[in-house]
């Protein structure tokens, strides 16, 4: 495959395009380095130039130039993923699709709408609320829809909801030969074809820029309980999980919270709980049918040890709960002042939860690392949150190699190196470990995308 282009032929890419986007194509120190650089420890590369974008035939446009010349294309949507999606290791332009934020249809008869990658999720959901609906995919940051789409994003919904995979009906991208195409229909299914809209979902901007996205909807539930249950392990938060899944309940969100993170709520959200382990959860039905979901949790928590169990239905009171779950990664770091956040994620069959979570833990306790713990418990989705000084050589040796191992632990498990923040430049290493011979096969679908490896090269799958 083709490595990006020289300097010059960038060079000549940037003046092109300067010529017809004038003052919405920077190349201020500033906006590069914003466009190149996550809120993580990953090192992070500026592009030679940002594209500030309005429409689906700009992208077509500027994706044609730099197909011409050479010059690597970087989408930017929000800037919140956390593996190094968008930094820019060969340089190039960053194509920032924020501006592109119109809700272009929504079919409320039919449960779905239609937006530019631009729009983010809480947006949206302002939109839709008049007409009692709402997409429920939420990461936690107020992501855009495209870049949600682009990594496959989930979130605290997704036991109930699904993820992205599951909530995209067709996407709209410009591909690496400057072509526009729409991946299908509206309609719920489809046995015509190769699956392309799956083929884009979770591609990470390494096949084409994706500039719209049909989504599915739902409507808002009647009644919505949320809860908070302490309990005396992580262990025991994991197992009343499992419980609760088999047992069928059809919990909206149940998240674990380490006692680091409760410690850490209760100093940045003024919150009162008690610092141990503890699973905040939602359910959504009529009020009778939520109300019995989460008593039914109740017992089975009190089987585990856990309680006492609160239940909150007004809606500030779950606003401000769940928002300080949003809030765990800003909460974390302001216990660690002058300490760089290495965010990580893995997922693992439900079943290996507890014991995957309890070695992790012991790891980092033998290690002397605090990394704090917090999940999507329901489908095996955990976080950890590594705080390291880059000045410490001895410590950042034991942050890489505790967050190696818990790496291949989740993939001797049977589990993946990431359930949702994806690949980008911060596990590619570990694809190989996990996909084995089919990784050979994601290469090959990419230079018969992109011969010219010009689409956010260094990520993924990507040469």
């Amino acid at each position: 495959m083709d490595t990006p282009s020289s300097k010059t032929s960038t060079t000549h890419a940037v003046g092109e395009l300067r010529e017809w986007l004038g003052e919405r194509l920077s190349t201020a120190p500033a906006v590069r380095e914003q466009h190149g650089k996550d809120q993580t420890w990953n090192p992070g590369a500026p592009p030679d130039a940002v594209a500030f974008v309005k429409s689906t035939e700009e992208v077509q446009r500027i994706v044609a130039t730099c197909a011409k010349h050479g010059t690597p294309v970087i989408p930017y949507g929000t800037g919140t993923s956390l593996e190094g999606h968008f930094s820019a290791p060969f340089g190039g332009i960053s194509v920032d699709l924020s501006g592109m934020n119109r809700i272009l249809e929504v079919n409320a008869a039919d449960l779905d709408c239609r937006v530019e990658a631009g729009v983010t999720r809480k947006q949206l959901n302002a939109h839709l609320r008049d007409q009692g609906l709402f997409f429920p995919v939420d990461p936690g940051a107020d992501a855009s829809i495209g870049g949600m789409t682009a990594t496959r994003a989930s979130g605290t919904n997704a036991v109930r909801y699904g993820t992205m995979r599951e909530n995209v009906l067709n996407v709209t991208a410009v591909m690496a030969n400057g072509e526009v195409i729409r991946t299908g229909s509206r309609a719920r299914k489809s046995s015509a074809g190769y699956d392309l809209t799956r083929l884009l979902v979770g591609s990470e901007g390494t096949l084409g820029v994706i500039t719209e996205v049909a989504l599915k909807l739902y409507g808002i539930p009647e009644a919505i309980v949320s809860a908070v249950c302490p309990f005396p392990s992580v262990e025991a938060c994991c197992n009343a999980t499992i419980t609760a899944i088999q047992m069928g309940i059809p919990v909206a969100r149940i998240e674990l919270v380490d006692a680091e993170h409760v410690k850490a709520f209760n100093a940045y959200s003024k919150l009162d709980l008690r610092v141990t382990p503890t699973l905040f959860l939602e359910f959504h039905g009529t009020d009778a049918s939520a109300r019995e979901q989460a008593e039914t949790f109740a017992a089975i928590a009190e089987e585990q040890g856990g309680g006492p169990y609160s239940m909150a239905t007004k809606e500030e009171d779950r606003q401000k709960l769940w928002q300080a779950r949003h809030d765990a990664f800003w909460a974390t770091r302001s216990l660690m002042p002058g300490k760089e956040a290495f965010a990580t994620d893995v997922c693992v069959p439900i079943s290996r939860l507890a014991e995957c979570v309890t070695q992790t833990q012991a790891d980092l306790a033998a290690n002397g690392l605090y990394g704090p713990i917090v999940g999507h418990v329901g489908d095996g989705n955990f976080h950890v949150v590594l705080y390291c000084d880059r000045q410490d050589a001895d410590e950042v040796r034991r942050v890489k190699e505790v967050y190696g191992r818990m790496i291949e632990r989740a993939i001797a498990m049977g589990g993946t190196s990431t359930g949702e923040h994806g690949i980008g430049t911060g596990k590619r290493a570990y694809l190989e470990r996990e996909h084995g011979g089919a990784l050979a096969f994601m290469r090959e679908i990419k230079r018969a995308f992109d011969p010219k490896n010009i689409m956010n090269p260094g990520k993924s799958a990507a040469l």
